[in-house]
Formats: C-alpha cells, sequence, structure tokens
C-alpha cells in the first residue's frame, strides 16, 4: 500500500453530524430524476406526462452520446415534467405504483467476468444506466465509453461534513463491493482503492483490495486531490472516478439484471431533528427525508454536502449524484451589538474570532457575516487549498480573460471542494468562478 499525506484542506468542527444509526424508510410516494444536476449533458426526452414506465424505463438520453441513457428509478406513471428558464428540464417525477415493476437487463456472474469482452461489459453498463456514475478527470463529466483511463480512482472516505460512512453502508456487503471492483479493474488500466487512515473496520475488512492510504482532513478524500498527489505523468490526469457506493449500484445490475435503486444517504445538520443515515432509494423527495413542519420555515434544504452542495425546496428531490440533506438554520436573525462580540461560538477559520480557541463543535448557519469586497491578497485560499493553486491570483487570471496564465495556475487541479470560498474574509465566490471557468474551457475547447 502506498501512503498519501495530504497537507492542506480544512477541518470543520459544526454541530448536526449524524450518527451511525441506520433507519430504512418506507416507499416514498414519488421519485425523480433532476437532468439539470449532472453537469454538462443536453437531454433529449424520451417521455411525457402520463406515460406510464417501469423501474429501469429509459426517460432521457444525452444527445452528445445517445448511448447514455438515464433510466426511471420508480415504476409508475410520470406525473410532472418541470422546466426551467429556456425549457431546461428541471425534474422528471414519477409517480410510484404500490407494486413497481421492472425492466429486465443481461446478468453477468462472476465467473464471466473475466472472459467477457470489455465492448460487450460497457454496453451492459450503458443499457443498464449506470454508466453516468463513472465520471472523467479534469472536468467531472461522464466518461467517454471509448476510452481507456491509465487509473480508476475509488475513494472509501467521508471527511466532506456530511457524507454517508462507509462503515456504515458496506456493512454485509463485502463480496458486493469486491466484485463491483473487479468490474472496473476490466474498465480501466489500474484501480486504486483509496481509504482513510482512520477508518479500522475499512481497513481491516477490505486488506486485499486497498492500494492507497491517505491521510489529511477534508477534502484528503476526494479522487482529485488522491490523483494529484499521486500522479506521475500528465496522462494520468485523464484517470476516471467512481464514487465507492455507487461501486455497489454497479455490481448489483451485473449480478441481478435490475436496474439498482438503493441509496444510503445521511440527514445531518444543527436544524435535522434527528441526525442519522437513511436507507432509501434514488431520486426520493426532501421532504420524504426530513419531514416538513412549520418549524422548518427558517431552515435551508442544502443538497450534496455543505462546501459542495446546493440549495433546494422541500418539495424537490434527491439528485442523481447526492448523497446527503444538511439543513442548516437561514441565520437571518438579528444579533444586537453583534459587531463588538468575540463569537467565541461562531465557526470561522479567521482568528478574529474567539472560536479558533474553542474546541466544542460550533452551530452554523448560512449568513454571510459581510458582504463582498475586493480581494485583499491574504493568502487565505492558498493555504487551504490542497492541490496547491494560487485561488486568488488564477479567479483574477480568469476575469481578466488570460484563460492560459488561469491554466498554468493550475485552473484544472481544482477540486471544486470549496474550501477557498469558505475561507476568504472578501466573500468572494472563489470556487464558483473557477468552476465556471473550468466548464467554459471544456465546452468551447
Amino acid at each position: 500500500m502506498i501512503t498519501i499525506s495530504v497537507k492542506k484542506g480544512y477541518k470543520l468542527s459544526i454541530e448536526g453530524v449524524p450518527s451511525s444509526e441506520s433507519e430504512e424508510l418506507a416507499k416514498p410516494a414519488s421519485v425523480a430524476v433532476l437532468p439539470e444536476r449532472i453537469p454538462f449533458i443536453k437531454p433529449r426526452l424520451l417521455v411525457q406526462t402520463g406515460d406510464r414506465v417501469k423501474i429501469g424505463s429509459v426517460l432521457f438520453e444525452d444527445k452528445r452520446n445517445p448511448d447514455i441513457k438515464f433510466l426511471s428509478p420508480g415504476g409508475g406513471e410520470i406525473a410532472d415534467i418541470r422546466f426551467g428558464p429556456r425549457r431546461v428540464i428541471k425534474e422528471i417525477v414519477i409517480r410510484t405504483d404500490d407494486e413497481e415493476a421492472s425492466e429486465e437487463f443481461e446478468v453477468i456472474p462472476e465467473n464471466d467476468l473475466k472472459n467477457i469482452e470489455r465492448e460487450k461489459l460497457i454496453k451492459t453498463i450503458l443499457d443498464g444506466g449506470l454508466w453516468p456514475l463513472i465520471r472523467g478527470f479534469p472536468f467531472r463529466d461522464i466518461a467517454a465509453p471509448d476510452d481507456i483511463p491509465p487509473a480508476i480512482f475509488v475513494s472509501l472516505g467521508a471527511s466532506e461534513p456530511f457524507q454517508p460512512d462507509p462503515e456504515v453502508w458496506l456493512k454485509g456487503k463485502k463480496e458486493l463491493f469486491e466484485y463491483g471492483i473487479h468490474i472496473l479493474q476490466r474498465l480501466g488500466q489500474k484501480v486504486h482503492v483509496c481509504v482513510s487512515r482512520d477508518s479500522p473496520f475499512v481497513l481491516k475488512e477490505f486488506k486485499s483490495l486497498i492500494t492507497h492510504i491517505y491521510k489529511g482532513v477534508y477534502p484528503a478524500d476526494d479522487p482529485g486531490v488522491l490523483l494529484y498527489h499521486t500522479k506521475k505523468e500528465p496522462l494520468e490526469n485523464q484517470s476516471w472516478y467512481v464514487s465507492a457506493q455507487d461501486v455497489l449500484l454497479l455490481a448489483q445490475l451485473l449480478k441481478t439484471g435490475k436496474y439498482p435503486i438503493e441509496r444510503t444517504v445521511v440527514l445531518a445538520g444543527s436544524s435535522a431533528t434527528e441526525k442519522k443515515h437513511i436507507r432509501t432509494r434514488l431520486g426520493v423527495p426532501l421532504g420524504h427525508l426530513a419531514d416538513a413542519s412549520p418549524e422548518n420555515n427558517g431552515t435551508r434544504y442544502v443538497v450534496g454536502g455543505i462546501f459542495r452542495g446546493y440549495t433546494a425546496s422541500e418539495s424537490s428531490h434527491m439528485g442523481f449524484y447526492e448523497t446527503s440533506l444538511t439543513l442548516l438554520p437561514e441565520g437571518k436573525e438579528k444579533e444586537m451589538f453583534g459587531f463588538i462580540r468575540p463569537g467565541f461560538r461562531k465557526p470561522s477559520y479567521s482568528r478574529t474570532f474567539l472560536s479558533s480557541l474553542n474546541p466544542s463543535a460550533l452551530a452554523m448557519d448560512c449568513n454571510l457575516r459581510g458582504d463582498v469586497r475586493a480581494c485583499i491578497n491574504c493568502g487565505s485560499c492558498a493555504k487551504v487549498c490542497p492541490v496547491d493553486i494560487l485561488p486568488q491570483f488564477t479567479m483574477k487570471c480568469v476575469l481578466a480573460d488570460e484563460v492560459e496564465e488561469a491554466l498554468e495556475h493550475g485552473l484544472l487541479d481544482c477540486v471544486e471542494c470549496g474550501l477557498c470560498t469558505y475561507v476568504c474574509p472578501s466573500k468572494i465566490e472563489l470556487c464558483t468562478t473557477l468552476k465556471d471557468a473550468k466548464a467554459a474551457y471544456y465546452i468551447e475547447k
């Protein structure tokens, strides 16, 4: 095993950590797919409101490559197709039947995996709707099926507050996970299974699969960070990665011949009544995870993690990639004489607040606590950047339309972790600027 030491990053101690308890929810009345939340795709709808679908029926395909299809996570009736500005497809909502029918796909026994042609394996995954789970660097778009990546990264970590703990969702699924890794080994030249040194259960149970052990704080577990600290040549920038929990879905598809819909998510945050792991399904309604009540009027629903997630309403659904729902107070309450208070219980990267001396977990809200102003070149963003770029200078190159200079600063190495934005005392949306610049470069190149 290779040890990776990630020296930069930031550990944020905040209230609302989910317990290791796991609860299975009853079947929701509806599920949905959110094309808007899948980066770069150009969806072509293949259904309309009122159509009947099964679990695994094709809902839409990617115009860029029609072989890449997105399937229904529920069996029933297309209840609604919600559009945004410029007819962007926001949600395809399926009202689930009491008894849901499923489409059937080809089964590949594990004994046959070594002998199956790579092209046939890829076609099986494409037909089964799970190819979009495999994504490529540096832009994090869906991987090109015709490419052979130099490496595929699978990270068994959960350093971001808050994401499902591998020790919770991996229990009892060792053989299934091993089969999923064997599938990936047929797709790439090699597979890197990376585990935190602070995960004794995973280190013990999956010792034969582990290739790298990493140490560090958020976002040390990010596949992009692990790639940055292990790559030896430029070609490795074309590597792929798969979420560790999604490895189970790949294995389930090939073992059962049915589109897998199981998903473990976490409900967390200081405004959540119960902080826990939840066994549910793809596309579950947010209101099904966190019961809506009048007490939640001042609560923000953050889907996908505090640093990388997005705000959604309780009437929305979980996206294709998201595995966490965090409930945080909006923080709009006015604080009497707040400007002279020492901030002993206010989380902050800066040492201006006395919270830097407070070891206890602190409550986080969504208040910016200040207005946007010009960059002061404090260097805070560079101190926490896990891939050693200089976000403040890269951002200025982007705003000046100096694309080549931004690339030289390491724009494509950015893992979009959000730390630079969080620590910026000027409240500049550094991460959004860099992420948008990467996307624009990808689209134009």
